[in-house]
């Protein structure tokens, strides 16, 4: 990606101060005194108003690598806004390799990991700590259990619960419903994707992906419950052949190497917003088109509102690219996911 224009200092020294994530990306921060740069959200130090002098800001880590800063140990601003640390694949492989494990402290600790370190993780990026994620893992297996017409006693006692009761109490907790109640519900199974914009949640069905869309999104949890209740849906943590398509496609497209997606798409919305999704997905790649011209494509000319509405309620991000939708004068107006994250997928498009 380019190099992209800096908010004013005050606001970068405001968001670094209060650390705000929504700023993780379009900056980071170098302090003379220390000789290093970190991203605004990072927690190394407190940082005080009086000395801006010694702050100076950055687009990318390149360029403060360039002025002879080195990287924050602690938050490893040359990686992709929330990349994982080292030990949490090996450790979701275990958990997928045996789902019905019940995982204690100890045995993260005969793993060589800490628990609680595993416990701020997971909650810091997942929203819940490892055991209510591999909890909420072994409730998603066994519902597919009972999905594939086993009983709900043998996909409970499949899926490492001691008694029926045990698991009907558990599945009540998590879903809101008793797994018979749920037998006939869609299951998106959900995760993590890291990007160099910051972390995305994908969504899938079995055949399509579903939600594609950045972590911290203000509106993310209204996406999620209107997917819901078109597909009459649970969600459940843990990998599928779509996300892991998506996840590659999109590290082809960071990268330089892809200009369109092939992927099995499960957009959900009225007839009009389907066919305003559509028109979007044929803007040429690096183009870009305004909300009047989208409006005229569709076949309303004069409904140039009622696009921009649908335009945000796009849930696949950059795969349907509502963010080569700009205004009448070709300013970046309208995007969920923040207009800075909106300027640096265009930058990068055109600079390829």
């Amino acid at each position: 990606m380019t190099t992209h224009t800096l908010p004013p200092p005050g606001v970068m020294l405001d968001a670094f101060l209060r650390r705000d994530a929504g700023f993780d990306g379009l900056f980071v921060t170098a302090v003379s005194t220390t000789g290093i740069f970190c991203r605004p959200t990072c927690s190394a130090h407190r940082p005080l108003p009086e000395h801006l002098f010694f702050y100076f800001f950055y687009a990318t880590p390149g360029e403060a690598l360039i002025a002879g800063y080195r990287p924050c140990l602690r938050c490893r601003p040359v990686e992709p806004a929330g990349a994982a640390p080292a030990w949490r694949r090996p450790l979701l492989a275990a958990v997928e390799a045996e789902p019905a494990r019940r995982w204690s402290d100890e045995d993260l600790r005969g793993e060589g990991m800490s628990p609680e370190r595993v416990r701020r993780w997971f909650k810091r990026n997942q929203g819940m700590t490892f055991q209510a994620y591999h909890r909420a893992r072994r409730l998603g297996s066994a519902l597919g259990r009972v999905k594939e017409g086993n009983s709900v006693g043998r996909a409970a006692l499949d899926a490492g619960y001691d008694s029926l009761s045990g698991f009907q109490e558990a599945f009540r907790q998590y879903f809101g419903s008793s797994p018979t109640n749920l037998d006939g519900a869609v299951v998106v199974k959900v995760t993590r994707v890291v990007t160099p914009l910051g972390p995305m949640l994908a969504g899938a069905t079995n055949g399509a992906l579903a939600l594609l869309e950045f972590a911290d999104r203000r509106q993310l949890a209204s996406q999620v419950r209107r997917i819901s209740r078109r597909l009459g849906a649970v969600w459940v943590p843990g990998p599928s052949r779509v996300v892991e398509q998506a996840a590659t496609q999109l590290g082809e497209y960071f990268g330089g190497t892809r200009r369109e997606f092939t992927l099995p798409l499960l957009p959900l919305g009225s007839d009009f917003e389907r066919a305003m999704w559509d028109v979007l997905c044929k803007i040429p790649f690096g183009e870009t088109r305004s909300y009047a011209d989208v409006a005229r494509r569709v076949g309303r000319p004069s409904a140039f509102r009622a696009v921009g509405w649908a335009n945000g309620m796009n849930a696949l991000a950059i795969v349907v690219p509502c963010h080569r939708v700009v205004g009448a004068d070709g300013r970046l107006v309208g995007y969920g996911g923040g207009l800075w994250r909106k300027e640096r997928l265009l930058a990068g498009e055109r600079s390829m």
